[in-house]
């Protein structure tokens, strides 16, 4: 209680109350007990100073926090520099704050150049990398709420930047300036704690109420946690979508800081999670990473046992899938891990061991952990600088010892934009990575100009293997345990998705080779663009735009918005006898469109990247001709999709995020509580996010949908939204969800009037988990694996698609097929043997996944229903079914059948 009484009294020298972290004999206010010959400078304002109240006895808003720092940064310019990296959606200002001893923040752009040099053993020797080590400072990041809900973190970092710079005489604090430059980025989500603020103190009532039933910790939808887009930025760092994300790796691959946290909150009933990390950890992922991370938390735990605070470690969370805030920096050769404290989700909260849990506990707890990470970083200066150096010479050395898989290629002949988009991608992640300038042989194969490759023998080695192979395993022992764990009905320990193979992800061709790459290339640039170009661009007759990439999907919606004329053709044609295009081709005709059509199509190409060809005739000799009835004439959709409560949040977001932006369309969000009564007959498209519309749409809502509907609506549901759908009580969509198989008849249900049950005799515990199944029960649910699905051709829904696409199987859901009556499958989940594209699933989810729906069309009226079974948009990293969802919200209008 010393602690929490301190920084009640005594706003931020509170922090006077730790003696080397341990609790010292009782403070009295006036004077406080100090550590160990420990002053704060008074030049340096705290936090009661500038925005008048203590650290813990508020939530710090987005303007107080930049307005604490930059008091800090006037106060100290020698010690503290403050740098813009970016901002939000919403405008918000993105920061870190870079901290150390004058000499070190003096250096800042010389110690950047040198570890971009200490990164790189192909430019910098073992000598130059020996002066390196002894010279460099080491250096840590603290991020701070990536979550914008998980509020003491904010908190906390402005009580370590105040307690680094305003400490004086202390040993601890002088080792961390002298020995350390310590980067803070305190408010990594600044629209997601915005909104969480916002809602928290609207709630607060005559005082803050700790009962966990009250207002003021129930969120309403759709929560702080996201971002403006409602991205969960902590699993944004694979396909770095937001802008947010954006910034924070531009930084990081600035600075390569050598440890990297990333502090979070969980529920208010647990205590405090700090490394070693739980089980699986990704086997890409080097044993002097994994010794200096516990190393970090042995030092976490001295100082928490001295105070009293209880931890964990080991338990929930892992470090398997590459895309959380702290497992990217493990792949340039950081030490990263995730720091957890209980959540007070306001000011004051009560758990269930009757406690009552304040935000100054959760604060102090993350400041704390946070100067006791920098100590540790600057004690083990020396061993974390070598070690990081040498993680980039055997990243290096392991793939010049592969002889299978040491350079992967994308020979760049379908999806061009597709290809383009994943080179450049892995250049933001900071990999190089190159494209032929001319015909290159690589294992026997010859690759055509423009082609991509990669080769692992680079610092980034490690990260292109776990991004770019298949298949990364978790540990058999971990397997072992969770199968175990399912047949007692125990539930899974996996915390997230078990693949995320980027090509497979991209649906892209990708070979490999084990040998080294000669011939002429280039080093692809985060400045390349993508070159649209219109061959013959005075065309008389028409444009074409061939059908199957994004190149020609930005095409098509900015040439909708700019009220152009054009048609889709739903199946392939030759023009000529010469040029085939695909179906699903864009045709634009000139008679039909006003005098600047050349121009028009020029820009848009530009702009968009696609390849257009002006055609000086309208002769097909194969395929449907232009004016034939299997080319539809296409016309900007209004697109309504479902938002608020019972949409999750994350499907909406993802599913706004990829039309408005991937796409480059608009979306109206209309509150789901809306659709049992509006009037849709203006809206050609509605979207059903992911959700439990059950509980916020019902029958009545609906109905309003079917009629629109049958009036000409096209209604395209996502993921759990075609639960809903299927649901016969709603009558949506004529398919319904299967159970799970259950192949023994060992639960035959009990007489409900009766009060006894025949007997039977069991021979074994398994004996009695069988029988005490559920005979209604669901398939086991899959926390996220990539599953092959085959895709009909000979449909204008799947026009541009190839033949077959990668998708991600995530829960219990599983639809039986829809008969040729009603609709028709036009995507399914491929055979038993071969379904599994990536990551771990079980083995009677395979067998029932097998030629189950993925994609369904089903005609309603003059209108229609598209169900995916699967959610196309998840994290917006997907991208290789972007065409499929495409022509579902694009070309789909096109076909209902409406009274002009």
């Amino acid at each position: 209680m010393i602690l929490k009484h301190c920084i009640k009294a005594l706003a931020f020298s509170a922090l006077t109350c730790v003696s080397a972290f341990a609790l010292t004999a009782r403070a009295v206010p006036s004077a406080p007990a100090n550590w160990p010959n420990i002053q704060y400078d008074n030049a340096i304002p705290d936090m009661q100073t500038v925005l008048g109240y203590s650290a813990g006895q508020r939530i710090t808003s987005h303007p107080d926090m930049l307005r604490f720092f930059e008091a800090l940064q006037q106060a100290a310019p020698k010690q503290v520099k403050i740098f813009e990296y970016g901002q939000t959606w919403e405008g918000r200002k993105l920061i870190y704050a870079a901290i150390g001893s004058e000499q070190n923040i003096a250096n800042l752009t010389q110690f950047s150049n040198d570890m971009q040099a200490l990164s790189d053993p192909r430019i910098t020797n073992k000598n130059k990398a020996k002066q390196l080590v002894k010279d460099l400072p080491a250096s840590v990041w603290l991020e701070y709420s990536v979550h914008g809900n998980e509020i003491s973190s904010t908190d906390a970092a402005m009580m370590t930047a105040y307690h680094l710079l305003a400490g004086k005489g202390d040993a601890t604090v002088d080792n961390i300036m002298q020995n350390s430059i310590v980067f803070i980025d305190p408010l990594q989500n600044p629209d997601g704690r915005s909104r969480f603020i916002a809602n928290y103190y609207s709630t607060v009532g005559m005082m803050h109420s700790s009962d966990r039933l009250s207002a003021e910790h129930n969120e309403p939808w759709p929560r702080g946690r996201a971002n403006h887009y409602l991205f969960d930025m902590n699993r944004d760092w694979l396909a770095i979508t937001q802008p947010e994300t954006k910034g924070r790796i531009a930084s990081l691959n600035k600075y390569r800081p050598l440890v990297v946290i990333d502090l979070h909150e969980m529920g208010g009933d647990e205590s405090y999670y700090f490394a070693p990390s739980a089980q699986p950890v990704n086997p890409h992922m080097t044993k002097a990473q994994i010794e200096n991370i516990n190393l970090v938390g042995r030092n976490n735990a001295k100082h928490f046992d001295a105070n009293g605070f209880d931890y964990f470690t080991r338990e929930i969370f892992d470090a398997f899938y590459p895309g959380y805030g702290d497992s990217w920096p493990a792949f340039y050769g950081a030490a990263a891990s995730t720091y957890e404290v209980a959540s007070s989700r306001g000011e004051i909260f009560r758990r269930l061991d009757g406690k009552e849990l304040s935000y100054e506990d959760t604060v102090l707890r993350h400041f704390v952990a946070s100067i006791s990470t920098a100590e540790a970083v600057a004690n083990n200066r020396e061993k974390l600088l070598k070690d990081y150096y040498q993680y980039q010479v055997d990243a290096i050395d392991a793939g010049k010892s592969d002889k299978k898989e040491r350079v992967f290629i994308l020979p760049n002949k379908r999806d061009r934009a597709g290809n383009f988009k994943l080179a450049k991608l892995m250049t933001e992640h900071g990999v190089d990575v190159y494209q032929t300038t001319e015909k290159v042989k690589m294992c026997g194969e010859t690759y055509a100009p423009g082609s991509y490759y990669i080769d692992s023998a680079q610092p980034r080695g490690r990260f292109v293997k776990t991004t770019f192979t298949k298949q990364v395993d978790m540990s058999k022992a971990f397997i072992e345990e969770q199968e175990r764990r399912r047949e007692r009905k125990l539930g899974d320990q996996i915390y997230d998705v078990t693949g995320w193979s980027l090509p497979l992800m991209y649906n892209l061709e990708v070979d490999t080779c084990g040998k080294g790459v000669s011939g002429q290339h280039r080093l692809v640039k985060m400045t390349d663009t993508l070159e649209g170009n219109v061959i013959n661009p005075n065309a008389t007759v028409a444009y074409i735009v061939p059908w199957g990439d994004m190149a020609a999907g930005r095409f098509l919606t900015a040439a909708l918005q700019q009220n152009v004329t054009l048609k889709t053709a739903d199946r392939a044609f030759t023009l000529d006898d010469k040029k085939r295009y695909p179906a699903g081709s864009l045709i634009i005709e000139v008679a039909t469109n006003g005098a600047d059509i050349a121009a028009t199509v020029q820009d848009i190409a530009a702009k968009s990247g696609a390849l257009v060809e002006g055609v000086n005739t309208s002769w097909v000799t194969e395929g449907p001709s232009f004016g034939s009835n299997d080319t539809y004439l296409m016309s900007a959709p209004k697109i309504a999709m479902a938002w608020d409560d019972p949409t999750s949040s994350l499907s909406a977001g993802n599913t706004r995020y990829v039309i408005e932006q991937q796409f480059g369309y608009p979306v109206n969000a209309i509150r789901t509580s809306m659709l049992a009564r509006a009037d849709l007959r203006h809206y050609q498209v509605l979207i059903l996010p992911a959700g439990r519309y059950q509980d916020g749409l019902g029958k009545a809502g609906a109905d309003n949908i079917k009629q629109w509907v049958e009036a000409g609506g096209v209604l395209i549901t996502l993921g759990s939204a075609t639960t809903f759908a299927a649901d016969a009580d709603i009558g949506l969509l004529d398919v319904k969800r299967e159970l799970a198989i259950n192949e023994q008849d060992n639960n035959e249900e009990p007489d409900a009037e009766s009060s006894t049950v025949a007997g039977k005799a069991y021979a074994s515990r398994d004996d009695l988990i069988k029988h005490s199944e559920n005979s209604e029960e669901s398939p086991d649910f899959v926390a996220g694996v990539l599953a092959n699905v085959e895709v009909d051709q000979e449909h204008w829904l799947t026009a541009g698609v190839a033949p077959e696409v990668v998708g991600l199987v995530y829960g219990d859901d599983i639809f039986a097929p829809i008969r040729l009556a009603s609709g028709k499958n036009l995507a399914w989940f491929k055979g038993e043997d071969d379904v599994l594209a990536s990551g771990y699933l079980w083995k009677e989810n395979k067998k029932q996944l097998a030629y189950k729906p993925f994609l369904i069309h089903q005609p309603t009226g003059n209108g229609m229903v598209i169900a995916f079974t699967q959610e196309p948009t998840t994290r917006a990293y997907l991208d290789g079914l972007n065409v499929m969802l495409m022509n579902a919200i694009f070309s789909a209008p096109a076909h209902a059948y409406v009274a002009k």
